[in-house]
């Protein structure tokens, strides 16, 4: 089923909540819990999530969102059970499958960060499948973090400069916080300007450290799963209240 904001309700918030984010990050956070709550397997709850995730594309792409980055898999996530781990894939594989087509009618390119080489081969052949017959949509840019870790991004950037710069590329005063972030897998991409966490943890997990120097951050006590399009609305409405001074007055 599409979700849609009603005629009316629309034109209301955008009224309320004039200045928008033009890029969101979300740290998916609770499945696991959500379901334990509920004795339900772990999985239930990774499948719930996924209607979230449905629900805030469609809610970003309706709000003019440009850039939606969903915290899909960190780099420690491979350190759970197997069987959770295939389970992830198999889902994950499952949404690119039935979400291809809508994406394609929505106008939604999708993108991929992290270490995409750690994925199984049939999980990694979806994902850059759907990565290509979007590449062209232009609405929204759904901006998925596998096997993503910060901190591993920022080494692997330091260490491309420094090998750079030994080969006699560039030198020391070339290098610019321009240059590095060039360097980051979200090269290209701009920035968050509000970070959503849900769960109620007071953290960012290793997500975006260099990106998010300057979003706004929206915590919400509640688990992923249970996070719909009011409650993107209301974060969103909340970063239209707060002034950024980027360090200014």
């Amino acid at each position: 089923m599409k979700i849609t904001f009603s005629q009316h309700v629309l034109p209301r918030f955008m009224e309320t909540a004039p200045h928008t984010p033009a890029h969101i990050a979300i740290i998916m956070d609770g499945n696991g819990r959500w379901a334990k709550e509920r004795g339900l397997p772990r999985r239930d709850g990774h499948r719930a999530g996924a209607e979230s995730v449905r629900e805030c594309v469609e809610a970003c792409k309706q709000l003019g969102i440009q850039y939606l980055t969903l915290y899909a898999f960190s780099s420690e996530n491979w350190n759970r059970p197997p069987a959770e781990i295939t389970a992830l894939m198999a889902l994950l594989e499952r949404f690119l499958e039935q979400k291809a087509e809508e994406m394609m009618k929505q106008d939604v390119r999708l993108q991929a960060i992290g270490h995409l080489d750690r994925l199984p081969p049939k999980t990694r052949a979806k994902l850059d499948a759907a990565i290509s017959r979007t590449s062209r949509n232009r609405s929204l840019t759904l901006v998925l973090a596998l096997s993503y870790g910060s901190r591993e991004e920022i080494t692997e950037a330091a260490r491309s400069l420094v090998e750079d710069a030994a080969a006699g590329k560039i030198s020391p005063a070339d290098v610019t916080q321009d240059l590095f972030a060039s360097r980051l897998y979200t090269a290209g991409i701009p920035d968050p300007d509000l970070l959503i966490r849900t769960s109620g943890e007071l953290r960012v997990s290793n997500f975006l450290l260099w990106q998010i120097s300057y979003a706004e951050i929206v915590i919400y006590r509640k688990f992923w799963p249970d996070f719909k399009q009011a409650d993107l609305m209301d974060a969103v409405a909340e970063f239209s209240r707060r002034h950024r001074r980027f360090g200014g007055l």
